[in-house]
């Protein structure tokens, strides 16, 4: 039978390349040259060239010599005293009733809870007071503030008890004070205004139709009766600023209550 040349089962395996057959032998010796090579990594100390060899004895004893430095930086046990000594230094007392507080208002007091506190945390006597001077900056206005809205409350409901009640007071009180900006100094009407007497001597005044108090005009008087004339000069308007108006408004008034002293 003729052979077919073209099929592939006939056909002889091909020979290997030459260039492929120099690769193969020529690996061999670069793997063993490879080998006798220090490593690219490894630092030249830890060679041995004449050996062709890692020099372990050499890398060994340098990895000691790095324990011990590093070991010599980590910090050693802390003394049992070390956390008295160092509060000692920063001036920290040795009880928290040795801290010193200076309360620069009355409505601050040393609270033994808090400085209890401080002084487990660690605070010095400066930073101590630090803690009551921020508690007067920042609370204490709070409380007077809540303080004077709670006795305004307090005076006003007693003010409209003493007027007949809410109905009452809810029809009288915008009266007054129409009737007193209108016919006061706004420094005297803010004085009266501000107290329950202030309050009770608009009502006089309104109720007996006094003579204006604005300017300069004949026959100007006063508050109503001598307990409205002290309110008014207690007023800081009064002692301290000399608010002409006010000033005014107080000498009329005593005027008029005792015209015998003139």
């Amino acid at each position: 039978m003729t052979s077919n040349l073209l099929t592939l089962e006939n056909a002889a395996p091909a020979a290997a390349p030459a260039a492929a057959k120099t690769g193969a032998h020529a690996a061999a010796p670069a793997a063993a040259a490879a080998e006798n090579e220090r490593p690219g990594y490894l630092p030249e100390k830890f060679w041995d060239p004449d050996g062709k060899k890692v020099r372990l004895d050499v890398m060994s004893k340098s990895y000691g010599e790095l324990e011990r430095k590093l070991s010599s930086m980590m910090p050693g046990p802390l003394a049992p005293d070390f956390d008295q000594a160092l509060r000692k230094a920063l001036g920290v007392p040795d009880a928290p009733d040795a801290y010193r507080i200076e309360l620069k208002d009355d409505l601050l007091q040393i609270d033994p809870e808090v400085n209890k506190r401080l002084h487990a945390a660690g605070f010095s006597p400066a930073q101590a007071q630090l803690v009551y001077d921020l508690a007067l900056e920042r609370m204490v206005p709070l409380v007077r503030e809540y303080a004077e809205n709670y006795r305004a409350e307090l005076t006003q409901a007693n003010l409209v008890e003493e007027f007949g009640g809410e109905a009452a007071w809810s029809t009288l009180a915008p009266q007054l004070a129409s009737w007193g900006q209108a016919n006061l100094p706004a420094s005297v009407y803010g004085a009266l205004a501000g107290t329950p007497e202030g309050v009770r001597a608009l009502h006089k005044l309104m109720r007996s139709d006094e003579p204006n108090l604005r300017g300069a005009t004949a026959g100007a008087s006063g508050p109503a009766d001598e307990a409205a004339l002290r309110k008014l000069m207690a007023d800081k308007r009064y002692w301290r600023d000399h608010d002409p108006e006010i000033v005014r408004a107080v000498s009329e008034g005593f005027r008029r209550l005792y015209p015998d002293r003139d």
